[in-house]
């Protein structure tokens, strides 16, 4: 957790001496007074200060009096000791359930009890305006570092809760796949915190349940994956490629749920992976994609992209049925279907008599309705491709649409 640290002592502004010894007798006095009007003023601190509570709260204030005198005296002094103390501080202080908002005002009310006995002391003592602004910079930039340090050990303390474990690790997840894209080292910070390993690659996996009870919020899965199941679309990340044996675990500790595994792909690009594996649950919803338990999108590509904008979509099938306007539903089903063997077998007489299960002769009848419905368009690339994407968006085995209005021919190339 960044904050304020004490300058280099390379850096540090050069004062008296003689400062340090005059305050080293005020600092049993200043220590009592700063814990006085600590539990005066905030009464989440009112409790006695007998047990492993008080002693806690008098090493922390003394810890910081006696090592900031310390720093005046000698600006190399080591602040290892004092950092410790005041990180076991704010874990405790989180274990006691009080909130980072009382522990940093107590902070600043040490800060400022501290800074009105060391003004009175100094002018008593005859110092300088401009050495007492120094000193006033070093005690802020003092308090300010030792407060960053006490907040490091509450979230620390905090992570480690159960409740708190699952909280940190939901943001992570919401870190990874927010756009815009939240910066990597919030990431890695937050990583850090629930440790968690952050890896080149992760597979996000979109999950729909199969009835209407919502998932179990902490399914038995390895601690490296990543859950959010309460949110409207629940999902998982699993570190590097999903395996096999992974999405098995997934499927015996969400046995009434159904899985889109989306792409493997580098970090900042989960969240396009995810959206991909939810429009994969979206057309299984749809009959478009097979109703399976799981769908692996990165094998369905392809429809994944013929449908992600249903409304061009849309437009191109309306062009193609606007062709066959003039035909009953049962005729421009077979048409539909005939072109669609058409398109797979290449023209080839012979592949399309295989798929539609009929005789070469009913498919060379059925051809020359296809030349006389579409004519050129059977043999330009891109008419034809535009015929494919059309069939293709059409649903296998579903009712023909019904024929829209006929709309303009389009061009076709020379």
């Amino acid at each position: 957790m960044a904050g304020h640290v004490l300058d280099d002592p390379a850096d540090a502004p050069v004062l008296p001496g003689r400062l340090a010894d005059i305050m080293r007798p005020e600092l049993e006095s200043v220590a009592e007074e700063i814990i006085t009007e600590i539990r005066a003023l905030i009464p989440e601190y009112r409790r006695p200060l007998d047990g492993p509570y008080g002693k806690s709260i008098r090493a922390g204030v003394q810890q910081a009096i006696r090592l900031f005198v310390q720093q005046i005296a000698d600006p190399s002094a080591s602040k290892d000791n004092a950092h410790e103390v005041h990180r076991r501080l704010g874990q405790y202080e989180m274990r006691e359930g009080r909130s980072l908002d009382t522990l940093q005002a107590a902070y600043r009310m040490g800060a400022r009890v501290a800074w009105r006995r060391i003004m009175r002391v100094g002018r008593q003592s005859g110092f300088s305006s401009a050495v007492m602004s120094q000193l006033a910079d070093r005690m802020l930039a003092f308090m300010d570092e030792l407060a960053s340090v006490a907040l490091d050990g509450y979230l620390e303390a905090k992570a480690g809760t159960a409740d708190a474990v699952h909280t940190w690790r939901r943001r992570l997840l919401q870190l990874i796949v927010e756009r815009p894209a939240a910066p990597a080292e919030a990431i890695e910070e937050l990583a850090q915190l629930v440790g968690w390993t952050v890896p080149a690659t992760a597979t996000p996996v979109a999950v729909r349940p199969l009835y209407r009870a919502a998932p179990p919020a902490h399914p038995d899965l390895d601690a490296d994956v990543l859950t959010e199941l309460g949110a409207r679309e629940p999902h998982v990340l699993l570190p590097g490629a999903a395996t096999r044996e992974r999405v098995t675990a997934l499927q015996e500790a969400l046995p009434q749920c159904r899985f889109a595994v989306g792409a493997c792909v580098p970090l900042r690009e989960v969240a396009d992976a995810l959206r991909w594996a939810r429009r994969a649950l979206a057309l299984v919803d749809e009959g478009v994609l097979p109703a399976s338990r799981v769908t692996w999108s990165d094998e369905c590509l392809p429809v994944l992209l013929l449908h992600s904008d249903e409304t061009l979509v849309a437009r191109l099938r309306q062009r193609l049925l606007s062709l066959l306007g003039g035909l009953t539903p049962k005729q421009r089903e077979r048409m539909i279907e005939t072109l669609r063997a058409w398109l797979d077998a290449q023209g080839n007489v012979h592949g399309i008599a295989g798929r539609l299960r009929v005789h070469p002769q009913t498919v060379r009848y059925r051809m020359r309705q296809l030349e006389a419905t579409f004519g050129q368009r059977l043999h330009d690339p891109d008419a034809r491709f535009e015929l494919e994407v059309a069939v293709r968006s059409l649903r296998r085995g579903g009712p023909a649409a019904p024929a829209a209005a006929r709309l303009p021919e389009p061009r076709l190339p020379r």
